[in-house]
């Protein structure tokens, strides 16, 4: 997943701001880590470059 598209991905449950946490990077691709939804407190995989951005609990108020 390239950085830049921070800029567009939003959580999918609440439409909140992501936070990410790169494990493994080359260049400004992303390999490994995970995208955290700051409201919702859920966190999506990034495996082999590819953001897993299916939701998988509600969103908790």
């Amino acid at each position: 997943m390239r950085k830049n598209l921070m800029e567009i991905l939003c959580c999918p449950v609440c439409k909140g701001a992501l936070v990410l946490t790169v494990a493994e990077e080359s260049g400004d691709e992303v390999l490994e880590g995970t995208l955290r939804c700051a409201a919702c407190r859920v966190d999506y995989p990034i495996t082999e470059g590819i953001p897993n951005l299916l939701p998988q609990t509600a969103c908790e108020d």
